[in-house]
């Protein structure tokens, strides 16, 4: 296993660390044992940061129980402070508190204000006094490190990076977001600032792994080294010196070799120019079988209506039409998940602006029309609405039992 610095704590971390959001299932719930044992494995083989969320069902309930018998003390742990279910500064204590008896610790090494989706989520979240729970919970010893994890535009990424001393940051990065969301630009903005920088959704949720679209296939096939398709995608990832760790939600044992594996291999710095093209034209041969052919350069916005125009086109490409996609596009464009002001494809004008500026020459009017039609059924805003009502529910619960 190779490890990495944290750069403002010293901290020696594994280069894979384990995502704890998509456990292994048995019947409505975790596969408890089989779930334990993987956990072991990949401590037991150099893995030391484990990610979890009280927004995960279960997962911090089952990592403590894996972590008992002397493997909390092998471990970097992080969590997360649900953003979308504070309404006060004093929620934030409550549920610290309740994470720290659920997860059998009595301190959080790695601590992140979850899933900062805008800059709405943000400005609530520093309203209610975030700093000052930070400091207090740092000056307490319940949280080590304060960080966040983000999906939000580039500009109020950085925005929140120079908000806060913090330690570290979360973004989702893989050879298919260079300038989606935070991007390469955040990543080096938060590197420069002496952030670690933590990766999640490497693969796009799978998606970039298995069985690729065959264009894609006929690039890999021409590269001297033959690897899977999860093994570019990862190795892309760690030639960049400036992250420090790599999540993967691992829930198949061979996967877990696998990851191991390629964490023992790929230095920062290793892929050649011609293994880096390579990852480029696959990346445009993914574009190209996408329903929409957007990079997300942003060149688009801000739209004059209000659309988020890349992030539509996110979750049309994703999976597109999936259930997991239409979820995400109702909590991250349509503002249910940090109150944001709505976003949706159907706000579009067609005035034609966003057509002039696309490097892409893309008809995004029309394409926001098509992702309107599907995205913003009867049955996809009942399933926002369902969401919605999950998170009051899951707040209740949270509060009930802190």
């Amino acid at each position: 296993m190779l490890y990495r610095t944290m750069k403002k704590t010293g901290d020696e971390l594994s280069v894979l660390g384990f995502g704890c959001m998509r456990l292994p299932r048995k019947g409505m719930g975790i596969d408890e044992e089989r779930a334990v044992n993987q956990i072991r494995y990949a401590v037991d083989h150099g893995v030391n940061y484990l990610d979890t969320a009280l927004m995960y069902p279960g997962s911090e309930q089952l990592l403590g129980r894996a972590l008992a018998d002397g493997y909390r003390e092998k471990v970097k742990l992080a969590t997360k402070l649900p953003h979308m279910l504070v309404t006060s500064r004093e929620d934030m204590d409550r549920m610290l508190d309740l994470q720290l008896k659920t997860l059998k610790t009595d301190h959080i090494d790695y601590y992140l204000i979850h899933s900062l989706t805008s800059g709405e989520g943000w400005g609530k979240m520093k309203s209610l006094g975030v700093a000052d729970f930070l400091d207090a919970a740092k000056a307490d010893g319940r949280i080590v490190n304060a960080g966040f994890s983000a999906h939000c535009a580039v500009g109020t990424f950085k925005e929140i990076v120079d908000d806060y001393d913090w330690d570290f940051c979360q973004i989702q990065y893989n050879y298919l977001d260079e300038m989606n969301q935070a991007g390469t630009e955040g990543l080096m903005y938060a590197a420069s600032k002496g952030l670690g920088v933590v990766v999640m959704e490497p693969l796009r949720g799978g998606y970039l792994a298995g069985n690729p679209p065959a264009p894609v296939q006929a690039v890999w096939d021409e590269a001297d080294v033959k690897r899977t398709p999860a093994e570019w995608a990862l190795r892309w990832i760690w030639n960049h010196p400036e992250v420090t760790v790599v999540l993967s939600g691992m829930n198949e044992e061979q996967h877990i070799e696998e990851n191991i594996r390629i964490a023992s291999e790929a230095c920062p710095n290793s892929l050649t120019e011609k293994e880096l093209e390579i990852v480029d034209r696959a990346a445009e041969a993914y574009r190209e079988t996408n329903r929409v052919g957007c990079t997300g350069c942003r060149y688009c916005m801000p739209c004059p209506a209000g659309v988020n125009i890349p992030g539509c086109f996110e979750a049309y490409n994703t999976d597109g039409g999936t259930l997991q996609s239409k979820v995400m596009y109702q909590l991250r464009v349509g503002g249910k998940m940090d109150g944001a002001t709505p976003a949706y494809a159907s706000l579009c004008k067609n005035c034609g602006k966003c057509v002039k500026v696309c490097p892409q020459h893309l008809p995004i009017p029309q394409h926001l029309s098509e992702v309107a039609k599907e995205y913003e059924t009867f049955g996809a805003r009942l399933i926002g609405g369902i969401t919605v009502y999950a998170l009051r529910l899951m707040r209740w619960n949270t509060m009930r039992k802190a």
